[in-house]
């Protein structure tokens, strides 16, 4: 895993906050790579005043994006690169399926949540989602291979551009519980079993495995 980590703009840090959850209005195929278009930010739950500017880094499901276009009617667009579309679900990505955007974050910022890079190391898959007691849900999900060694409980990972605590890890499956806000606020609100989602292992933990293998 480590190496392959995906870049389509490396300059930038988040923290798994998702500001606003957007549908996917189209993903126009341009040679080996595409364009995909999301809804307004407007559009969404409480969304705060948008001032990205063009180039700037955008956090798309936890993967780290330039916004190439702004549209008179205030829709985003990014160019994705065969590398992307290779190594995400967003090749395959359905009309109408919500996008999480984070804005990069400041140094004045609050860290919310965890260092997040918009690196995306793998795809994984919801296994199962059940309801929760609280209103809430709790989901299980599998990794890729490697991932698993990243998986400790009550570590952090980044699912979906999501800041989320591990539970239960075991072999290649753990669980995440979502709370009703986290729900109305992000895209695991509408996701089903067997979704593909994007994941993100702890920065940290990535950083200390790479300074340990080279000793």
């Amino acid at each position: 895993m480590q190496g392959d980590w995906l870049v389509e703009d490396d300059g930038s840090v988040f923290t798994g906050i998702v500001e606003a959850a957007l549908p996917i209005l189209a993903l126009e195929r341009r040679g080996e790579g595409a364009r995909l278009r999301i809804a307004p930010p407007r559009f969404a739950l409480d969304a705060p005043a948008w001032d990205s500017r063009l180039g700037e880094s955008l956090s798309v499901s936890g993967c780290c994006l330039s916004l190439t276009e702004i549209d008179e009617e205030g829709a985003l667009s990014f160019d994705l690169s065969s590398e992307t579309l290779a190594r995400t679900w967003f090749g395959e990505s359905a009309l109408g399926r919500l996008v999480n955007l984070e804005r990069p974050l400041r140094l004045s910022d609050r860290l919310g949540g965890h260092l997040v890079s918009g690196h995306v190391d793998g795809v994984g898959r919801v296994e199962a989602i059940e309801e929760t007691r609280d209103g809430g849900k709790r989901f299980v999900l599998e990794v890729p291979k490697g991932f698993e060694r990243y998986l400790i409980e009550k570590g952090s990972v980044c699912v979906e551009g999501i800041s989320l605590t591990v539970v239960a890890p075991g072999g290649r499956r753990f669980e995440v519980a979502v709370i009703p806000e986290t729900l109305a606020r992000t895209s695991l609100g509408s996701a089903r079993a067997q979704e593909r989602v994007h994941l993100e292992a702890d920065l940290v933990g990535k950083w200390i495995e790479r300074l340990l293998r080279r000793d």
